[in-house]
């Protein structure tokens, strides 16, 4: 190859190479700026979402705070509608107090009013004699308030009505001096009262409103003499009583836990019983008991009297009620005018011997302390049936049931 040759070679060469670097170079520029134009299409995506998204937190805390807003009026106005029937509530359960701050109000003002026209006249001058008026009037009514308050706290309140009957009592006469010498005598009277009486309805409407009702003065009463009869039938155990709560801390014991406590040392048993009250309790529940079981051993006897009796008895239908009420003439059973005792088999003609029922005693003991545990009397019938035996052994055996019962009550 010649020079030349290998020279165009060279600059068609270095020519591609040029026309491939613009064209790279080219390429490249484009490529960045699909890149800055993508980047910038992100970004305003971005801003974008980022604006929806202010715009909805915005929108979604105007909402907040306007239900916030409408939150909080609703509440003032059920506050408000509560207050209003709460007051409405009051004034109608309340109509003697609205009316008693009416007359109060009535009273007071021209009172005051008056007393300062009264101190006036006595030549004092008008701001003294409005404070002294003042002190006089609001005087009486401040003291009325502390004897509320100590009304309220259970504390007396005797001082407290006397310094405020007398503070109104030195008003009024006060104002039936000055208007006794400047008008009637029934329009000083009238002043004179305007000082008083605000004082009488306040205390006739609130003096014991704190204090006992006429139950709980009973009650007191009751509770009272409750007291004395304890101290008077059970004075030894009283006085334990208050031992105890002297031994024990302030307030550690009232009187009944004491009593209580006292009674169970002294008897070892619950407060109103004692060892004596319980044997007799079981006397007479052990005497009942026999009682009963003494009438069952004498049905026959009982039962042929009451219908020999009932024979010659006008009023057969309320003797009939009586006897039946009384366990008479309703244990078929056990054997009636109607209905004769059975008569023994022809297998045992003479029913069980001697010894026989003598090992079937403790048998019809048990049987009988079911048939009393069960509230049923000790019954031929009873017997037969809890012992499956005959009637007439079991005759036998309520007979000596009975007499063994009685022997160990004995």
């Amino acid at each position: 190859m010649s020079y030349r040759e290998e020279r165009r070679a060279d600059q068609a060469a270095a020519a591609d190479q040029a026309r491939e670097d613009k064209r790279l170079m080219l390429e490249a520029q484009l490529k960045a700026k699909e890149i800055d134009a993508e980047q910038k299409r992100r970004d305003a995506e971005l801003r974008a979402e980022q604006a929806r998204k202010d715009a909805d937190a915005k929108r979604r805390q105007e909402q907040a705070d306007q239900k916030a807003r409408d939150a909080k009026k609703a509440a003032k106005k059920a506050a408000t509608a509560a207050k209003r029937a709460k007051l409405r509530c009051w004034l109608k359960a309340n109509p003697a107090t609205l009316f008693v701050a009416f007359v109060m109000v009535a009273s007071i003002v021209p009172a005051v009013i008056s007393q300062v026209a009264a101190l006036m006249h006595g030549g004092v001058f008008v701001l003294l004699a409005a404070l002294l008026a003042s002190m006089l009037e609001g005087g009486a009514w401040a003291i009325t308030f502390m004897g509320k308050q100590a009304e309220d706290a259970g504390r007396p309140t005797g001082k407290y009505r006397t310094g405020t009957w007398a503070t109104a009592v030195i008003a009024a006469v006060i104002q039936f001096w000055h208007w006794s010498e400047i008008a009637p005598l029934w329009v000083a009277c009238v002043f004179a009262g305007s000082s008083l009486f605000a004082i009488y309805i306040w205390d006739l409407k609130t003096h014991g409103s704190h204090g006992k009702t006429r139950a709980q003065r009973r009650e007191a009463k009751a509770r009272k003499d409750h007291e004395a009869a304890r101290r008077k039938h059970h004075k030894e155990i009283a006085e334990q009583a208050d031992r105890l709560k002297s031994a024990m801390p302030f307030g550690a014991l009232d009187d009944e836990l004491a009593f209580a406590a006292a009674w169970r040392i002294a008897t070892g048993a619950e407060p109103a019983m004692s060892a004596e009250l319980y044997a007799q309790a079981t006397n007479a529940t052990v005497q009942l008991g026999a009682a009963f079981e003494l009438g069952e051993h004498v049905r026959p006897e009982l039962l042929e009297t009451g219908l020999k009796a009932a024979q010659f008895n006008p009023f057969r239908e309320i003797a009939q009620t009586s006897t039946t009420q009384a366990g008479i003439g309703l244990y078929g059973s056990e054997g009636s005018a109607a209905k004769p005792p059975e008569k023994p088999s022809g297998d045992t003609p003479s029913g069980r011997s001697e010894e026989e029922l003598k090992t079937l005693l403790p048998d019809a003991l048990v049987a009988a302390a079911e048939l009393v545990a069960e509230g049923k009397q000790i019954s031929a019938t009873g017997l037969a049936k809890k012992l499956q035996i005959r009637r007439e052994d079991a005759l036998k055996l309520r007979d000596r049931v009975i007499a063994e019962r009685k022997l160990h009550v004995a």
